[in-house]
């Protein structure tokens, strides 16, 4: 049965965002080809670092915060581009062995509290962003990585992250909504 759910979710991920998705998943997928152009960005950044410092002896001062926050950015994208794509980490245990009409309900159980999870993360992000954006006084600030550089990638990053979670929060949303008219079927009964 294992099997069965493996084949069934590498096929999946070969096709795009899953139909329970929405437009939404449509959207973070075709959105997912700009995060992967920022690794290849990232990559093209270390190559031409490694050859401005160790050819020509002149490092630039930007590169290694520019690369991290290139791929934190799209670890972070990660996250929201695997619940569309329902190709996130399960645990299988109970799942895989009932029946397709229980693992309809339970897409709707684990949907809801994914969705209640994200908001509290994104609840839980906002404090951060609070600290990271505002001064005590009220007035606006980026934070800072405090480099030599000093460019406002933390408050970046941690603003990416609230947006995210919050979206994923609604995409677990329309995941549960539509599991659950799946769930009842065409004529409006429970199987």
């Amino acid at each position: 049965m294992a099997a069965e759910h493996q084949t069934e979710t590498e096929m999946r991920a070969d096709r795009g965002p899953i139909p329970e998705a929405g437009l939404l998943g449509k959207f973070v997928d075709r959105l997912g080809l700009i995060f992967a152009a920022g690794i290849v960005l990232a990559m093209l950044i270390l190559i031409q670092e490694v050859v401005l410092r160790y050819v020509f002896n002149a490092p630039t001062i930007w590169a290694h915060e520019t690369t991290v926050f290139l791929c934190a950015v799209a670890f972070v994208f990660g996250g929201l581009y695997c619940t569309a794509r329902d190709s996130h980490i399960r645990v299988v245990l109970i799942y895989d062995s009932v029946g397709p009409a229980v693992r309809r309900r339970l897409n709707v159980v684990i949907s809801i509290v994914c969705a209640i999870a994200s908001a509290f993360f994104a609840w839980a992000t906002w404090l951060l962003v609070e600290r990271s954006i505002f001064r005590p006084d009220g007035t606006v600030h980026f934070e800072t990585s405090g480099s030599a550089w000093d460019p406002a990638y933390p408050a970046y990053l941690k603003l990416f992250l609230l947006a995210v979670l919050s979206v994923m929060a609604v995409q677990f949303i329309v995941l549960a909504v539509n599991y659950g008219r799946a769930a009842r079927g065409p004529s409006g009964d429970t199987n």
